[in-house]
């Protein structure tokens, strides 16, 4: 058989393009990711025969049509993609793969980290990644009958956010604090870091961690920044949780997991509700704390953000730790304070 095989980017602003590689992904049984920087097609005398696209550093909606099957077409793709992140920067790749095609990746140098069994495995491209940033991780172990953690975006650090810690540390020998460092929020890390410190210097059994590319970040929990399908929720906090219990739970010697209750964010929602049960099978007890309130209203981020936004600095003192409050009168801040004023998204 004769193949006039062509490699071409498809840009997912042009209608056309975006329909004929929905319906194609659709045959696969892939639905199209939301969140993709760039994408390119496979293309045998102009019929689309294989596609795979990126976000940041995550291989997305891989797929080949099954008659192609066999023919390196797949490696195209994934080499296509790879020379295209290695150019922007990115050395660490990740990817999601069903059960049945994660051998095919091993080939080509990724590594399993976790895997669903019948639903999907997640994969790395660096050499005991993993397994290294959990023995870094073992460095902070203290021995102790209750040892917590806490996972906490901060977008910034509220009164709600230091509820939270200071509770846990009541109620353990220590409390690991894990700060999502994926620059996705208007709050650059770096500040959501240092704000978490200062209101917690008070704290002599707390210890603050950057969280890293295993714990809530675009690769291990894409949900979590960008609205999807309840059954993609699902998948991705599961293999978050696993990731969790599989490597950072041993390496601390986790017994407790505290989250505070989500009122209002059907994702955050499904993922706790998913977390409670997953990791209390194993034997982790999953504290999910009621929110605290001001003047009747649970206190958020959202809330904090939206009274930056409407100019409402003084309205913020209430319901953020002092450190937070000095934060945002200061000059540092003017310039994420801009930022918030435009940023209408969910963080």
């Amino acid at each position: 058989m004769n193949y006039e095989i062509v490699e071409q980017r498809i840009f997912l602003q042009d209608i056309q393009e975006k329909r004929v590689l929905e319906e194609f992904l659709k045959g696969e049984g892939i639905k199209l990711d939301k969140n993709l920087e760039y994408t390119v097609g496979i293309y045998d005398n102009h019929k689309l025969i294989a596609t795979g696209s990126f976000y940041k550093n995550t291989l997305r909606c891989l797929a080949v049509n099954s008659k192609y099957q066999g023919l390196g077409i797949l490696n195209k793709v994934v080499s296509n993609l790879l020379n295209e992140q290695y150019t922007r920067g990115y050395d660490h790749i990740f990817l999601y793969t069903k059960c049945n095609t994660a051998e095919f990746f091993s080939y080509l140098g990724f590594q399993e980290i976790v895997k669903i069994d019948g639903l999907a495995v997640f994969m790395e491209n660096k050499y005991h990644g993993v397994k290294s940033y959990s023995e870094n991780l073992s460095k902070f172990k203290v021995e102790g009958d209750a040892i917590a953690s806490i996972v906490m975006n901060a977008n910034p650090f509220t009164l709600g956010h230091l509820h939270l810690i200071e509770k846990a540390a009541k109620e353990n020998n220590i409390v690991h604090v894990f700060v999502v460092s994926e620059e996705v929020s208007v709050i650059p890390f770096e500040v959501r870091y240092e704000l978490i410190k200062k209101g917690t210097e008070h704290l002599t059994n707390v210890i603050i961690h950057k969280a890293g590319p295993y714990i809530i970040s675009s690769a291990t929990f894409p949900s979590y920044f960008v609205k999807d399908d309840i059954a993609a929720v699902e998948v991705h906090a599961r293999l978050d949780l696993e990731v969790f219990k599989t490597y950072i739970v041993p390496a601390l010697g986790i017994k407790n997991r505290y989250v505070g209750e989500e009122p209002y964010c059907e994702v955050t929602k499904t993922y706790n509700n998913i977390m409670k049960n997953c990791l209390e099978a194993e034997g982790i007890q999953c504290n999910i704390v009621p929110r605290l309130k001001s003047y009747n209203k649970p206190i958020s981020a959202s809330r904090v953000r939206e009274l930056i936004r409407n100019n409402n600095i003084e309205g913020i003192k209430d319901i953020v730790p002092k450190s937070t409050y000095e934060y945002f009168i200061s000059e540092e801040a003017k310039p994420i304070i801009n930022k918030i004023k435009i940023n209408l998204g969910r963080h």
